[in-house]
């Protein structure tokens, strides 16, 4: 892929210090080439894609205008970066994209001087880029700080408060609003609707081009217009939103425009006050199948992974197909999700649904608040939101659902390691954070049926509640159409064995059984979190002479934790392991070899128990302990 000859401009930029070298007029041809490199490596390697073909000339423009790495530039999210990436000396390293070793397909402070910000999650950048700003003014160094992000990026509220707090002060930051009329699924909410009407509206261009001319040649009105021109420009220009929060607003200008963009920058950057650079791109643009699709191809799977494909459905499948299902039956039932449509299984139910299916856009808080207010006035709120997600609505979880135990249903997607996008995406935290709240029922399915049932019970209980489930296929069961309330609590033994007793929740269950198997030990499918089976788990202890709980989720407080608490508080002393990700981020890499590696299949938990038994230490994360 990086033959000089096929990508002979591509070659002589292996870094912005070299990239500055070249003439501007041949920077449209560089431009031509490194979009054609990201069409060839990112089809090989999988990873974001149409993202990062429409932010190709404004990455370029970026690196030749500023002084990169001592300028700072912040990308949000990060799914337009590889660009970025590669014009940054990682262009040879890009077939290593999101594998183990490899590069991370989101920008990271280890991994460049040229990444200034670690990224993953939306609407960070402002906030991050503003005190980046802050920290060169105090220390009197001269230093530009530039914030690039999306208009789905700007739906998230951080970025408001950002703004809010960067536009009140003496700060020099400028941010970019890379406008390609998508996030991941298309754009909701009122701003995105104004940026899309303005930039299709002839009369807006008319306008932008000559209207204060013309209204030179009408001087009683002339002076009127002077002094309502900021509020006339409101109902023309969006930049009047950022106006109004401090910011000197430019734009629109054509982002694939290369001439124009430098020039743009290039002024820009001699400014020092708070200033913001609406730019316009296509995402996918120069490949015509991601241009006409966006969403299909906001990011591709490596060639292997349409083959590697296990039997059986997908979690996220059988919950949208739950949700299909229940909203048949139950006229109540409301679906949320913050704009993740597609990744959480909604679109059937967004058709079906229209009247029934909000996307709040990328607003994880309000989402949630948002199906408070919905379960308060008798309906039935659904959230379907990634676990890594959660994570940013915890407050709201806490105080507007269960305080008031709300019947509010969480469907937790992406739970656990999930592989290529790494520690960002990783759902590592949610057993622990959410088993602290009071009033919230925790399920873990084991399968794709038990899914399907844990759902409706959650659903059909009079309180809040979650399931949360793994990224991918599971044991390749058959999904009963039927749905039934598990008994909420309730575990239940899968294998009867002696001596030891393998605790298993969620999707862990499988390689306990392959392992119970091997070891002649009991094998219990927990299948609650919260509240725990209480009475199995003391009958256990006191069968066995040795407890291992089994989980997806970090061990410190985790299911194991609630176990230990138990045996703790009832007095029982018994020898017991918990299996469970470390107390470390976990890079990415394929699941299937990272959970190896955690010591969390099968082998994994044959080489604990037996070194328990042999009075040996175990290299993998294993807590053990007395009950």
């Amino acid at each position: 892929m990086s033959d000089a000859n096929h990508y002979s401009l591509l070659s002589l930029a292996d870094s912005p210090e070299a990239l500055r070298r070249l003439p501007e007029s041949r920077l449209a041809a560089l431009a031509k080439e490194l979009r054609a490199f990201l069409v060839e490596s990112v089809s090989a390697s999988g990873g974001h894609f149409a993202g990062g073909l429409g932010a190709v000339e404004l990455a370029i423009a970026l690196h030749y205008i500023f002084d990169t790495p001592d300028d700072r530039l912040i990308w949000d999210v990060g799914h337009q970066a590889y660009p970025h990436k590669i014009l940054t000396g990682r262009r040879d390293a890009m077939a290593s994209l999101r594998q183990k070793d490899g590069l991370s397909g989101f920008p990271r402070r280890e991994e460049s001087p040229y990444d200034a910000f670690g990224v993953g999650h939306s609407s960070t950048s402002i906030s991050a880029a503003l005190g980046m700003a802050i920290a060169a003014k105090q220390q009197g160094i001269e230093r530009k700080a530039v914030a690039i992000i999306g208009d789905g990026g700007l739906t998230g509220g951080m970025a408001y408060e950002a703004l809010n707090h960067a536009g009140d002060l003496d700060v020099d930051l400028l941010v970019i609003l890379n406008d390609n009329e998508m996030s991941i699924s298309p754009n909701v909410g009122a701003l995105s609707t104004s940026l899309s009407r303005l930039l299709s509206s002839r009369f807006y261009t008319t306008m932008r081009e000559g209207s204060e001319q013309l209204l030179r040649y009408v001087p009683p009105v002339f002076e009127f217009t002077k002094l309502a021109k900021r509020h006339a420009k409101g109902m023309l220009v969006p930049g009047t939103v950022f106006e109004e929060l401090g910011f000197e607003y430019f734009g629109p200008v054509d982002g694939h425009d290369l001439p124009t963009l430098l020039a743009t920058l290039r002024g820009l950057r001699r400014m020092k006050r708070p200033r913001l650079l609406h730019v316009v791109t296509r995402k996918g643009k120069g490949f015509e199948a991601a241009e006409s699709d966006p969403v299909k191809y906001h990011a591709l799977s490596p060639p292997k992974s349409h083959t590697a494909r296990s039997k059986g459905a997908t979690y996220t499948e059988v919950f949208g197909q739950w949700l299909c299902d229940m909203a048949a039956r139950d006229k109540r039932l409301v679906g949320i999700t913050p704009a993740m449509r597609e990744g959480s299984g909604l679109v059937a139910f967004s058709q079906q649904y229209p009247d029934r299916y909000y996307d709040v856009a990328i607003a994880e808080q309000h989402s949630v608040t948002f199906a408070a207010g919905l379960a308060c006035e008798g309906l039935k709120p659904v959230v379907a939101i990634y676990s890594t997600f959660l994570q940013r609505a915890y407050d709201q979880l806490i105080h507007d659902v269960a305080l008031q135990n709300l019947p509010v249903l969480l469907a937790i997607d992406r739970a656990g390691i999930v592989g290529p996008d790494g520690a960002t995406h990783a759902g590592s935290f949610d057993l622990s954070y959410l088993r602290a709240v009071p009033n919230l029922v925790i399920m873990a399915p084991a399968d794709e049926n038990e899914c399907r049932q844990m759902l409706y019970t959650g659903f059909q209980h009079n309180g809040c509640a979650a399931v949360r489930y793994p990224r991918g296929t599971g044991m390749g069961v058959e999904i009963q159409s039927a749905m039934s309330a598990l008994p909420i609590g309730r575990a239940e033994i899968r294998r009867e064995g002696a001596d030891v007793a393998l605790l298993a929740f969620g999707a862990m269950l499988s390689p306990a059984l392959e392992a119970g198997a091997q070891l002649n030990a009991t094998v219990i499918n927990m299948r609650f979190v919260k509240p725990l089976d209480e009475a199995l788990i003391l009958e256990v202890a006191e069968k066995h002479q040795f407890l291992v709980t089994i989980e997806d989720n970090v061990i410190a407080g985790g299911a194991g934790s609630a176990v230990a608490e138990l045996l703790a508080c009832r007095g029982v002393t018994i020898p017991i392991a918990h299996l469970g990700l470390p107390d470390h981020f976990v890079e990415h890499g394929e699941r299937g070899d990272v959970m190896a590696e955690l010591g969390l299949d099968a082998a994994g938990i044959i080489h604990a128990v037996r070194c328990r038994s042999e009075g040996t230490k175990s290299p993998r994360p294993v807590v053990v302990g007395q009950g």
